[in-house]
């Protein structure tokens, strides 16, 4: 086995999902609230675009850095929605954001670089880290921080050892938002060294105030975005990479052997999303945010608190340690005995432990149901 391997982590959520699949197979009707993925089918003008570019022959590679018309409406998307400028030459097109982590972190990250992540942070950022030889270094995020950086607590841990930090708003598990002064702040200690590494994949789905880019206020950094979650687009693993001008030599080379392009098939319909799917977005985000408000009400009618409202993406992360401390064994024992997915808050780290996420990306009949399987779960322990 390669030795960079050794130490790449399951993805817990995906072990629960997997094993509601089996269940499901066996006849067991599963509530599913513990997947990232929306429920909404991909907008018609996207998939009509997709079609039209099989059938128009559109089928064959592209720049390795994307389709410079999809770039160009990234740009665009950019300008109008931060007021900011982005040359269509500091982006990479990838095959999902995934493929941009591995492309990011294999050009900037040395080994022994520290990368600061929060703690409960997305469980996969750290694999990506790990596998290029550098080091993630935690820091535990309060819950009454809405589980993002302090900017205060984040300037005392930064060294010479540290590379970068990682900016995730919305964030995954917690769905909680960075205010713009903070985002700011952590900006400007990315001025006096380590790069802002920001993933912005669930920019657009905010339903109280506004999601800001990394790059209103620092050149210092390398935004990370997609079409998944927004555009309902999981299937199409269309993501990009805005990245400083003297590395994209080296991400072109690194996409060039590794990945060759994104598909050229779901990069056209990616300019469909941006330039077509407005109506569509709203929507969807309309009705994400009726289930938020939703699941938010029915978990504390059930006793979690939540201190901090989450105002974005499509999760609710709360204390379920007066259940049991060990999430991972209580969320099998609820998938088990009520027939509902949910995610163990170890999965984002140690400082997710005694937590559970739920996802309210599902329809509010399945929500409903799904609370109402947890309070029969409660009242029968």
């Amino acid at each position: 086995m390669n030795p960079a391997c050794k130490d790449i982590t399951s993805f817990l959520v995906m072990d629960i999902l997997e094993k509601a699949q089996g269940l499901e197979r066996q006849g067991h009707h599963i509530i599913h609230l513990e997947i990232g993925e929306p429920d909404f089918d991909t907008p018609d003008c996207v998939k009509e675009a997709a079609c039209r570019a099989i059938r128009d022959g559109k089928t064959h590679y592209s720049h390795s850095l994307g389709l410079i018309e999809l770039r160009e409406a990234i740009c665009r998307h950019y300008a109008e929605e931060y007021g900011v400028t982005v040359k269509p030459g500091n982006i990479v097109v990838t095959g999902g954001t995934s493929a941009a982590l591995f492309l990011l972190f294999a050009a900037y990250a040395r080994p022994g670089d520290d990368i600061l992540l929060s703690d409960p942070g997305y469980a996969c950022y750290p694999n990506f880290i790990r596998f290029t030889g550098a080091s993630p270094a935690y820091i535990r995020v309060a819950e009454e921080d809405g589980f993002q950086f302090n900017p205060d607590k984040l300037a005392a841990r930064v060294n010479d050892k540290t590379r970068a930090i990682l900016v995730n708003s919305p964030s995954n598990p917690a769905g909680t938002v960075l205010g713009e002064q903070a985002l700011r702040r952590i900006c400007e200690i990315g001025e006096r060294g380590p790069a802002i590494v920001s993933d912005e994949i669930y920019h657009g789905l905010v339903y109280e105030g506004k999601a800001h880019s990394a790059l209103e206020f620092t050149d210092n950094c390398f935004v990370l975005n997609g079409f998944s979650k927004l555009h309902a687009m999981t299937g199409f693993r269309l993501g990009y990479l805005i990245a400083p001008e003297k590395y994209l030599c080296i991400l072109q080379k690194l996409q060039q052997n590794f990945f060759i392009c994104a598909s050229s098939v779901a990069q056209w319909a990616g300019i469909a999303a941006l330039t077509e799917a407005g109506p569509d977005i709203e929507r969807m985000r309309r009705t994400y945010d009726q289930r938020r408000r939703f699941l938010i009400k029915g978990l504390r009618e059930l006793g979690f608190t939540i201190r901090v409202e989450p105002t974005g993406a499509f999760y609710v992360l709360v204390n379920a340690a007066h259940l049991g401390t060990d999430s991972l064994a209580l969320a099998h024992d609820i998938l088990d005995k009520a027939h509902l997915g949910v995610t163990p808050g170890i999965d984002f780290g140690p400082g997710g432990e005694g937590h559970l996420r739920f996802s309210y990306a599902n329809s509010l009949e399945n929500i409903a149901e799904g609370l109402r399987r947890l309070k029969g779960y409660i009242e029968g322990r």
